[in-house]
């Protein structure tokens, strides 16, 4: 049998790259412009290599009954890693997926395509601009993991942005988002403030060199207007192979400190992670 070849290709925002894992027979990273973005493998979806997308994934498996299915939106695509996972987890799954990048959408669904069964649809727009058209009361989970190379876009860092996302979820729906920050966490601070003036239950998920300020790292957000099942997403998050801590209630109170709600008109893109922190090898 032929060994899988690396594929390069232009996409809309960058230069993208799909490398085969030697370890692993049909799994493969992507990178855009050097940076990691996914990984998937495509005989085991439920594999979650990346650490922050463990960290989503045991999210997911805690907002409802294990195995029940779910209305999800993703915004943010990526080599469709976490769809593959709802679809293999929750099958009868009905999920969006939104990509601001043509080209990157094509490329992944030519070279790694979505396992037959999935109800996945796929939308190439702006996540906000599709978010703002989106009917209300439509998903369970909206998953926000909406990197512009490796930086959040200000329009999606927003109260306004944050009251659409509340809109389009369901009354007990959850919202996640993957963000990265550095201490002293100003950015980070302030999507906790802009979380906490829509929703009433608020969790973060980060590893604990991250939250000490040793070094730049993933947190996830976890938002929702009902209790989150805290006790089992701590178990999982501190037995994974990276631990990571869940923050909430008090502490996250105090982390999130005087932060105030981010304006549309003072939003301002994630930090710049410095050189080499989401590097490869």
């Amino acid at each position: 049998m032929m060994e899988p070849i690396p594929v390069t290709r232009p996409v809309d925002h960058g230069t993208a790259k799909l490398m085969p894992d030697v370890d692993r027979e049909r799994a493969w990273l992507l990178t855009v412009d050097g940076a990691p973005q996914s990984y998937v493998d495509l005989d085991a979806p439920a594999h979650l290599e990346f650490e922050y997308t463990r960290r989503l994934g045991h999210a997911l498996d805690t907002v409802a009954e294990p195995g029940s299915p779910l209305d999800v939106l993703h915004l943010g695509g990526g080599a469709l890693t976490l769809p593959r996972y709802v679809a293999a987890t929750r099958p009868g799954s009905r999920q969006d997926v939104v990509e601001a990048d043509h080209g990157l959408l094509e490329m992944v669904v030519d070279h790694l395509p979505l396992p037959d069964g999935a109800d996945v649809s796929l939308h190439t727009a702006d996540a906000r601009a599709w978010l703002e058209a989106a009917p209300g009361d439509s998903a369970d989970v909206l998953i926000a993991d909406v990197f512009g190379g490796s930086r959040v876009s200000a329009h999606l860092t927003s109260l306004g942005y944050i009251r659409e996302a509340e809109r389009v979820l369901r009354p007990d729906g959850v919202y996640l988002a993957n963000l990265a920050d550095a201490a002293p966490f100003a950015f980070l601070r302030s999507q906790l403030a802009t979380l906490a003036a829509v929703f009433e239950e608020l969790a973060l998920i980060a590893e604990p060199a991250v939250l000490r300020g040793r070094r730049f790292g993933n947190a996830v957000l976890i938002a929702a207007h009902r209790p989150l099942d805290l006790a089992v997403l701590t178990r999982r998050t501190a037995s994974d192979a990276f631990p990571a801590r869940v923050e909430h209630g008090v502490a996250l109170e105090e982390f999130t400190g005087d932060a105030e709600p981010v304006r549309d008109d003072r939003a301002v893109p994630s930090p710049e992670p410095p050189e080499g922190a989401f590097g490869i090898g």
